[in-house]
């Protein structure tokens, strides 16, 4: 089991003004895709060597132009998960709590969609399909490149947290941020658009 797997951490949604976060992972097998998805069968990927952990440094999503550096994310006082600072929409994290990017199992990257009144880096995420691609660079100086297999997009209050933080019998990774409608009250999206993708190389 992972270390995100193990953890068994309560489940709660994490929402600060318009950015964009995620419950905290729990244990448990990941389910099947549930309605509302786009999915196809993850690429062949076993001749693909499993990575020894390091932390990543960058992700890059070519097809919506997303370059950003990674800041490291933890949880907050109510086990919830953070997310990058609101008043810089167009910085990235990675979760330190689950595994990183080629390592077994699903590194977390959360970005916001907007903020502090602009565009965040995951503004457009909401585009990606299944086949592109995204890069991660690590600090052991490799580049891992993942492609998408699915893409989803769910309500907060059904945030299919054990798909995403469940074990997975090789490297993957996961992209969130908010998505839908943005509820005036409660200044934050309704919605969750979740990527994923499997490591290719």
């Amino acid at each position: 089991m992972s270390k995100v797997g193990a953890a068994g951490l309560v489940l709660a949604a994490m929402v600060l003004l318009t950015g964009c976060g995620a419950p905290a992972p729990a244990a448990g097998p990941p389910p099947a895709a549930p309605a509302g998805s786009s999915a196809s069968a993850p690429p062949e990927a076993t001749e693909v060597a499993v990575l020894a952990r390091s932390t990543p440094t960058r992700v890059r999503v070519p097809k919506i132009g997303a370059d950003s550096s990674l800041v490291s994310l933890g949880l907050n006082k109510d086990q919830t998960v953070q997310v990058p600072p609101i008043t810089q929409p167009m910085q990235a994290g990675w979760y330190d709590g689950a595994p990183t990017p080629g390592e077994k199992g699903p590194a977390i990257v959360l970005g916001h969609v907007d903020g502090a009144g602009k565009p965040g880096i995951f503004y457009k995420l909401r585009d990606v399909a299944i086949g592109d691609e995204i890069l991660i660079d690590r600090q052991d100086g490799k580049t891992v490149r993942f492609f998408v297999h699915e893409t989803q997009q769910v309500a907060k209050k059904g945030f299919p947290t054990d798909r995403v933080y469940g074990d997975t019998d090789r490297p993957e990774l996961r992209l969130i941020t908010c998505g839908g409608v943005f509820d005036k009250g409660a200044r934050s999206y309704q919605d969750n658009i979740i990527v994923y993708a499997t490591m290719v190389e």
